[in-house]
């Protein structure tokens, strides 16, 4: 089972990554993240010497896995299905989401769903008629539009004498989003709603962001005192009476072999995850690592099936020297470094010396994120993200406002014509005005990028659906 659910990662992690125009950063992140915890037990398990301790050690490692959320058992359960098993009768039962506690005792702020009821108790403890949008992100995730919306708020309830002056933050991620009208110019004030067709956040005098769902959760270091925390605080039991988590599976040693195996697919299942930062997402050469790791769910498992431990060995070996040699050239300076300095095992980079010298990794770039004043023309590109941050300042230290766009592009001219379209990140900072509406996001078209006397540099796309101005100097 465990090896199935590795090699259904993979094969999320290759079709949210099969082409930018259908690039899906927060599936590939959650299919990665998975083996960040996992990938070792997955090795115990395949190393076991019975069909018994097998077993044991794989029940463990699932009941570990799906203790990390309800998202994670979900996960669990449909990519399970999806390669033809069940996990029926093998999970203990899901625990809702409560809230927690910190190390004070304090109760904490859940992920919460943005409810008609919960939309009236932020407008009670929090002055939303003043609020500042601190971030926006608005982003393709396959073919669906999703976003987050953070949004800098007043208290109004009383809080404790010597609380910092800083203003807390609401966290708002949206779902299947349906409309967006944003102007950073007009960005002060907020108006939630929910109902039963979906909710809505009204944004300054003109701005609006529409989705079917969305969820919300309050950073908020005295949430405990507003009258959510408060009904929160009465019903959640305290810190030390909460169930605490098993413990990690740890039973059974690796052999030499087996633990290099799985220390580099550790190392790549975290290179992979680092699509989760926006500015770093078109650096990592995702389908490289996919070309190097397919199907090793099912190779860990027949490795780890070999009775005699120097043949167990021997497999292992040749497992890592089969995902070197999958890897080329595009993944050689990675499997070198990792190899050599993180698992100690340069011996087992020997399939490289019959290969061209190691080249750069696939799809970093080489320069600074180019500036988005110097984005090339007339080529068509299509717009899968784009993030305003304004100007403010968080736990004393200052931030400037910025821009961040994610374009899918097509291939160089050079480059056969049903390759992929590549993901190409862009970033502007001090943008004097960011504008964006959905119809940014609705195919492929040619930006455009002009200059006036004063000194203002414009990016626009699909008729200023896109529309950011910066001014030099």
């Amino acid at each position: 089972m465990l090896g199935a659910l590795l090699d259904r990662s993979l094969v999320q992690i290759a079709d949210a990554a099969a082409d930018a125009r259908c690039f899906d950063r927060e599936t590939i992140h959650m299919a990665a993240d998975v083996w960040d915890n996992n990938t070792f037990p997955l090795f115990r398990a395949a190393t076991a010497g019975t069909r018994g301790g097998r077993e044991r050690r794989s029940l463990a490692a699932l009941e570990w896995m799906a203790g990390l959320g309800e998202d994670r058992r979900t996960w669990m359960i449909e990519q399970a299905a999806a390669a033809g098993h069940s996990l029926d009768g093998l999970l203990t039962s899901g625990k809702p989401s409560t809230p927690g506690r910190d190390y004070l005792g304090q109760v904490m702020a859940p992920v919460m769903s943005l409810t008609a009821h919960a939309a009236e108790s932020l407008a009670a403890d929090y002055d939303l008629s003043s609020a500042e949008v601190r971030h926006l992100r608005i982003e393709r995730a396959g073919s669906r539009l999703v976003g987050q919306l953070e949004l800098a708020v007043t208290r109004s309830y009383p809080v404790d004498d010597g609380t910092p002056a800083e203003s807390a933050t609401l966290n708002i991620w949206l779902r299947d989003i349906t409309e967006v009208r944003f102007d950073s110019d007009d960005a002060r004030g907020a108006v939630l709603g929910a109902r039963a067709d979906g909710v809505s956040i009204a944004l300054g005098a003109r701005g609006i962001l529409r989705a079917a769902t969305a969820d919300h959760c309050p950073d908020d270091r005295c949430w405990h005192l507003s009258s959510a925390g408060r009904q929160a605080d009465a019903t959640t039991p305290p810190r030390d009476t909460r169930p605490a988590r098993g413990d990690f599976p740890q039973e059974g040693h690796l052999g030499a072999n087996a633990m290099a195996a799985a220390t580099v697919l550790h190392r790549a299942m975290l290179h992979v995850r680092m699509v989760r930062s926006p500015r770093h997402a078109d650096r990592v050469p995702v389908r490289g690592f996919h070309r190097a790791f397919t199907g090793a769910g099912e190779a860990i498992l027949a490795a780890g099936a070999h009775r005699l431990p120097h043949r167990r060995e021997a497999a292992f070996r040749h497992l890592v020297e089969t995902w070197v040699g999958r890897g080329g050239p595009a993944l050689a300076k990675w499997f070198a470094s990792e190899l050599a300095e993180t698992v100690h095992r340069p011996d087992l980079l020997v399939v490289l010396r019959d290969q061209d010298q190691p080249h750069p990794i696939t799809g970093t770039s080489q320069q600074p994120t180019p500036n988005l004043a110097t984005v090339p023309g007339p080529v068509e590109v299509e717009l899968r993200m784009a993030s305003y941050t304004s100007a403010h300042t968080r736990y004393g230290a200052d931030h400037d406002a910025s821009a961040l766009v994610h374009l899918a592009v097509p291939p160089h001219p050079r480059n056969a014509e049903n390759d992929p379209w590549r993901l190409r990140a862009m970033c502007g900072a001090g943008p004097a005005r960011f504008q964006l509406r959905t119809a940014a996001f609705q195919g492929a078209g040619r930006p455009s990028v002009t200059a006036d006397d004063k000194a203002a540099r414009r990016f626009a796309l699909h008729d200023g659906a896109l529309d950011i101005t910066r001014r030099e100097g």
